[in-house]
């Protein structure tokens, strides 16, 4: 997977991957002109997409209706260093009321790579460079 990043003007940048992209921007008041989600939020809404899209699956294979189904996640700020240090996923699937089903949505959701992603440390590189001439 690779995802590139373009800057644009103040807080706003573009991020492309395949052939989607996504503008990325701050808040007026973090001199940003509030066109996109910031990257946290650009987060939560990578976890409630990938569980939603698990629990999906898990209704289509189980022939119940996903309509409606909705993801709300919430997290957390935590300081030293500065991060989101708790989150909260809540799935309401409003057509499905047996507590199995309920409970085999919840289990399959858990298996969202994001999540997964973020229980388990990653390793992470970040490296500047250049592409003006040396002189």
């Amino acid at each position: 997977m690779i995802c590139k990043v373009t800057y644009e003007t103040d807080a706003r940048c573009v991020a492309e991957t395949r052939s989607h992209q996504i503008i990325v921007d701050q808040p007026a008041e973090n001199r940003g002109t509030d066109e996109g989600m910031t990257p946290p939020e650009l987060l939560l809404a990578s976890l409630g997409t990938c569980a939603m899209y698990y629990a999906a699956e898990y209704l289509r294979r189980n022939n119940l209706p996903a309509n409606g189904m909705e993801v709300f996640v919430n997290a957390a700020k935590a300081v030293a260093p500065a991060r989101l240090g708790r989150f909260n996923i809540r799935v309401v699937i409003p057509q499905v009321a047996d507590p199995a089903h309920l409970e085999g949505a919840r289990r399959t959701a858990e298996k969202c790579l994001v999540k997964n992603t973020l229980l388990v440390t990653p390793e992470i590189t970040l490296t500047v460079e250049t592409l003006a001439l040396m002189v």
